[in-house]
């Protein structure tokens, strides 16, 4: 009855959605787009290079940091196109992942592994256009991808290692947003551990949320292996292994390179604490980090922790290494490559 009467208000017949975008839509829908948001993490790469070196911030980098996101997104869709392949048989044991495109019969294997292809080596082309380093670390972020997915090593399946391979992305990330603009040294290991472990935490209150969802450990254990080791117990208890260590790596990098940043540490710990808080939620938004746009109060909170965190980036505040004893670092944070 709706399509008759806007087809008298349109001049041209209303038609259903056409076919080739039926076809098409589901191969959209394996390549994530909606989780290119997770290459965000970028960011902090990207200010610790304009940190030790402010001359960088100027128009060319601007468009070498856009091509370097989209270069960042090709391989990390790439990712999730085989991701989806893979687990559709895991994928028919949960609740909600069994509706996905794979494993509901939507998606062609053929045409899929071609999508897979295409966005792996397009993105690479682009990234090692950029330059070397950050060509490497694109393609470390594909292969990291592949052990992550693929048999016989296929991480995800390994208790702990699961959590720990796909928070490695977060360091990776790291990396690329440094490279994009310093392609000829690494930035503060500190800085990189920490970055990695505060990954884990996310991936491993996730996992918390998904074991709490599914509400059955044997049927946890046939949708992901390692959920045949884990319990709720030993998922908390990883958390906050994961969140101690984020905490002891970070203090490393903030006394010996940028006291100022111990303001930052109450802030820190409450977003933390905040996203801990949602991911005990019953059927937590969690599982689906896309999802968690939705919730408004972690959203500002994490505006307001960037906010502070890039101001106090590009500050110095010689009261708190008199408060702290501390001297100021007069050491190069940086390793020289090459």
């Amino acid at each position: 009855m709706n399509g008759e009467r806007i087809a008298k208000i349109l001049p041209i017949p209303v038609t259903h959605t056409p076919k080739a975008l039926q076809i098409m839509w589901p191969y959209v829908q394996i390549a994530r787009v909606d989780h290119w948001f997770k290459n965000i993490f970028m960011i902090l790469g990207i200010i610790l290079a304009v940190f030790y070196d402010p001359k960088l911030l100027n128009g060319d980098s601007v468009v070498t940091i856009a091509i370097a996101v989209f270069a960042t997104c090709l391989v990390a869709s790439s990712n999730y196109v085989i991701n989806e392949l893979l687990d559709a048989p895991y994928d028919c044991m949960h609740p909600v992942k069994k509706d996905r495109p794979v494993p509901s019969g939507k998606i062609q294997h053929r045409w899929a592994l071609i999508e897979w292809f295409v966005l792996g080596v397009t993105g690479l082309v682009l990234a090692f256009n950029l330059n070397w380093w950050f060509g490497m670390a694109a393609l470390f972020l594909l292969i990291s991808g592949l052990l992550y997915n693929i048999p016989p090593i296929r991480t995800k399946e390994l208790p702990y290692l699961d959590v720990l391979s796909e928070a490695l992305n977060n360091p990776i990330r790291l990396f690329l947003g440094w490279f994009a603009l310093i392609p000829d040294k690494l930035p503060p290991l500190s800085l990189t551990l920490a970055y990695w472990m505060v990954g884990a935490f996310f991936m491993a209150t996730k996992r918390f949320a998904e074991y709490r969802r599914i509400a059955d450990p044997s049927r946890a254990s046939r949708y992901r292996k390692s959920f045949a080791h884990y319990t709720e117990n030993r998922l908390l208890l990883s958390m906050f292994f994961y969140a101690m260590a984020c905490a002891f790596m970070s203090g490393i990098f903030l006394i010996r390179y940028h006291m100022e940043l111990v303001l930052f540490v109450p802030m820190a710990a409450g977003f933390l604490t905040y996203y801990l808080k949602i991911g005990l939620l019953e059927n937590s938004p969690v599982q689906n980090p896309e999802k968690l746009f939705k919730q408004s109060g972690l959203l500002l909170y994490l505006v307001l922790c960037s906010m502070a965190f890039i101001v106090l980036m590009f500050v110095k505040i010689p009261l708190l290494y008199e408060i702290f004893n501390v001297n100021p670092s007069d050491l190069s944070p940086l390793w020289i490559m090459g």
